[in-house]
């Protein structure tokens, strides 16, 4: 499961989403959360799976690479299903066991709520497999400028973030080679109840806890000795540039607004 993360992960490529500029996405990737929670019924989310998908194959990345982030959080997932399906009430009762009962609203919405919850993970891990670290630091930072001049460390804020990305794939191989040397010296992390298992857990949460400070003291040394000294005087090797792409994805975004607000009831 731990090789199955998209998020955070860069893959290099010449697609139209991999050469659009940052700010354009991450503007886009705003809109579409927002349209997400708008949307309430079956037109609307078709019409916001149909658009995922064909954004997914501009991407030229392989689909079943794409869906493998939803993996980990299949039992959130599962779980919101569920807890919709037995307190959710409304409309047509579909079965009844004692005191509980499986109704049409609550079906609805465990449905819609699951759709959400896998449209943002996909669209987020989308943004992060076409857009390299440096760029997406420096579209956010582009971004949030404006609220610089407020005295908000813009910087700092979309360097905290971007790095904060790049460690995800790196902290989750770390958790993987731990898992792995704790299973060679006789762990068991798959038997017991489930109070058991959080104990077993204790072994790789310490290693991980102890690496994941040192690699955060030796990322602040290596940029300390090249003479990091945040934003201030800082100067950029490729500026960012809207081109016909980026009017492309505003057009597209606009037509999303549209049809979802017409066909939303």
């Amino acid at each position: 499961m731990l090789q199955n993360i998209a998020i955070g992960q860069y893959v290099p490529g010449r697609s139209f989403l991999h050469l659009a500029d940052p700010r354009s996405k991450l503007l886009f990737i705003v809109m579409f959360a927002t349209l997400v929670f708008l949307a309430n019924n079956s037109i609307t989310y078709s019409i916001l799976i149909a658009f995922t998908v064909f954004s997914i194959l501009l991407s030229r990345l392989s689909l079943s690479y794409i869906l493998k982030s939803l993996k980990p959080v299949w039992l959130l997932i599962l779980f919101t299903v569920v807890l919709h399906i037995f307190i959710t009430k409304g409309g047509t009762v579909y079965y009844q066991l004692g005191s509980f009962t499986v109704e049409e609203q609550g079906v609805r919405q465990a449905i819609f709520i699951s759709i959400r919850l896998g449209l943002l993970i996909l669209f987020s891990s989308l943004l992060t497999l076409t857009t390299s670290p440096m760029d997406l630091t420096e579209g956010l930072e582009r971004l949030l400028g404006p609220f610089g001049r407020i005295g908000v460390p813009v910087h700092e804020i979309a360097l905290m973030m971007s790095i904060a990305l790049r460690f995800i794939p790196t902290l989750m191989e770390e958790t993987d080679k731990i898992i792995k040397a704790q299973s060679a010296r006789g762990a068991d992390f798959t038997s017991g109840n489930l109070v058991r298992r959080a104990k077993n857990l204790i072994p790789i949460a310490i290693p991980l806890f102890v690496s994941a400070f040192r690699r955060a003291e030796e990322l602040a040394m290596a940029m300390e000795a090249r003479g990091y000294r945040g934003g201030v005087g800082r100067t950029r090797l490729n500026k960012l540039r809207f081109s016909w792409r980026d009017s492309l994805i505003a057009v597209a975004a606009v037509l999303l607004i549209l049809a979802i607000g017409w066909w939303r009831t």
